[in-house]
C-alpha cells in the first residue's frame, strides 16, 4: 500500500538559490566594504621619475644671472644744448679725465652772453660815475660849510660888537636886533647844511651800494654764461673707457640729454635679475657665489633695487675679495644667492610634479613598488635641487618627482 511522502522544504533547487543568493550577498559585501574602489590607472615605470625622500641639510639658496657691470658708470648729460660741431672721440675708445669729446655750438647763448657782458660793463661805468660825482660834491659841500663859517664868524663878531654898542645905549634897538637876527640866521642855515649834505651822503651811498649789488648780480651772470659757454666743449670727467657716444657731427642735442657714459675700469660689480617672489627676502649684506676659470669667488649684495619690471627686480652685488682676473664687462654667469643658512630638513628632490599639484600632494611608491599612491603632503622652502618637506613624507619613501600631467585624477597607478 503507497504512503503519501510529506513535501521537504529545502529542496536541492532552493538550496542551490540559498547558496548562490548567500555567494553573490558576500560578494557585494566585500566589495562595498573591502575592495580597492579608488580610481586607478596604468603607467609604465621607465617613463616616470621616481626620487627617495631624504634627511640632510637644506641650504636656502636661489639660482640667479648675473651681469658684469662696472662698479662705477658715469653717465655723460649735455649740460648745454647745441648742434654739434666737431666729434673727436668714438664710442668704445678709452678716455683720460679732461679729454676733449665733443664740441658744440649754440649762438643764443653767445647772445646771451654778450648781453649780459655789456650789461655788466655799462653797470661800472655808471658806478664809476656815481662815485666820481659823490666825490665832487662831497667837495662842494665842504667848500659851502667854509663859506659858511666865515659869514658866521663875521656875523658873531658883528653881533657881539653891537651887543656892546647896545648895553652902552650907543645905538639903537633895530640895530642890535639886525645883528643877532642876521647871527642866528647863519646858524640856523648851517644846521640845515650839515642836515642836507648827511642825507645826500647817505642817499649816494644807497645808490653806491644798489649798484654795487646790481653790477654783482650781473658779472655772476656773466660768468654762468661764460661756463655755459665753456660746457660746449664736452670733456670726459673722469678717466676710463667711453662705452657709448651715439653722437654725430651735425645733430642737435638738448640740454639734459645723454650723450653717452664712461665706465670706470677700476673696479667691477654684478647685476642680479631677481623674481619678485623674493623681493621681502632680499636685502643689502646678503651673500652669494659663483664660478669663474674653475674657481669660487664669493659676492655680496650692496644695493637692492625695489622696481619691479616684468616681474623681476635687480641687485648690485660686489666681489668681497676683489674681482677675479680676466672678467670682462658684458659677461653674464649663474650665481648661487644664498638667502639663509643651512638648517636639518627632510628633503625631497625637485620636480615637474609640483607645476600640477603645487607642492599639496604627490604620488608615493608603495614598498612593493608595484603601485604608487595619492598622498596630501606640505612643503616649505626651496631651491633649485630640493624643497623642504614640512608634512606628509618620512625619509626613504619614494615618490613620483617627474609631471603628472598625464595621470589625470586618479589616486592609484599601477606599474
Amino acid at each position: 500500500m503507497d504512503r503519501v511522502l510529506p513535501k521537504r522544504f529545502w529542496t536541492q533547487q532552493r538550496i542551490l538559490i540559498a547558496v548562490g543568493t548567500i555567494l553573490i550577498s558576500s560578494l557585494l559585501a566585500y566589495t562595498f566594504l573591502f575592495a580597492d574602489n579608488r580610481s586607478k590607472l596604468n603607467v609604465e615605470r621607465e617613463k616616470i621619475t621616481v626620487s627617495t625622500v631624504s634627511t640632510g641639510p637644506f641650504e636656502d639658496f636661489i639660482a640667479v644671472t648675473g651681469v658684469v657691470q662696472p662698479l662705477k658708470t658715469i653717465r655723460l648729460d649735455a649740460i648745454a644744448g647745441g648742434y654739434v660741431t666737431e666729434k673727436l672721440v668714438e664710442g668704445g675708445s678709452m678716455v683720460k679725465q679732461g679729454d676733449v669729446l665733443l664740441r658744440l655750438e649754440n649762438q643764443n647763448l653767445r647772445l646771451n652772453f654778450l648781453q649780459s657782458e655789456t650789461e655788466a660793463n655799462r653797470l661800472v661805468n655808471d658806478l664809476q660815475n656815481t662815485r666820481q660825482r659823490l666825490r665832487v660834491e662831497r667837495y662842494t659841500q665842504r667848500k659851502t660849510l667854509s663859506d659858511l663859517d666865515y659869514q658866521i664868524s663875521q656875523a658873531k663878531d658883528v653881533y657881539d660888537r653891537q651887543a656892546k654898542l647896545f648895553k652902552d645905549k650907543v645905538i639903537s634897538e633895530q640895530d642890535y636886533t639886525k645883528a643877532k637876527l642876521d647871527y642866528e640866521r647863519l646858524i640856523e642855515q648851517r644846521k640845515i647844511e650839515v642836515e642836507s649834505q648827511k642825507y645826500q651822503e647817505e642817499n649816494a651811498k644807497t645808490q653806491i651800494q644798489m649798484l654795487e649789488g646790481t653790477l654783482a648780480r650781473t658779472q655772476k651772470n656773466v660768468a654762468l654764461w661764460q661756463q655755459t659757454l665753456n660746457n660746449l666743449v664736452v670733456k670726459a670727467p673722469v678717466s676710463g673707457l667711453l662705452s657709448s657716444m651715439d653722437i654725430e657731427v651735425g645733430s642737435n642735442i638738448n640740454q639734459g640729454q645723454n650723450i653717452g657714459q664712461i665706465d670706470d675700469l677700476d673696479g667691477f660689480k654684478m647685476r642680479v635679475g631677481v623674481d619678485e617672489h623674493y623681493l621681502n627676502r632680499i636685502f643689502t649684506g646678503l651673500k652669494g657665489t659663483f664660478e669663474f676659470n674653475g674657481e669660487k669667488h664669493e659676492l655680496e649684495i650692496t644695493r637692492v633695487f625695489p622696481e619691479v619690471r616684468n616681474g623681476r627686480f635687480e641687485v648690485d652685488m660686489v666681489f668681497t675679495k676683489g674681482a677675479p682676473k680676466g672678467i670682462k664687462r658684458g659677461q653674464s654667469s649663474p650665481i648661487q644667492l644664498e638667502l639663509g643658512k643651512a638648517s636639518k630638513a627632510t628633503l625631497l628632490p625637485v620636480g615637474g610634479f609640483f607645476s600640477d599639484t603645487g607642492g599639496n600632494w604627490v604620488y608615493v611608491v608603495g614598498n612593493d613598488g608595484k603601485r604608487a599612491v595619492k598622498r596630501n603632503i606640505t612643503l616649505g622652502r626651496k631651491n633649485p635641487e630640493y624643497y623642504e618637506v614640512l608634512e606628509g613624507l618620512q625619509p626613504g619613501e619614494q615618490v613620483i618627482t617627474s609631471s603628472y600631467e598625464n595621470f589625470g585624477e586618479n589616486e592609484v597607478l599601477e606599474f
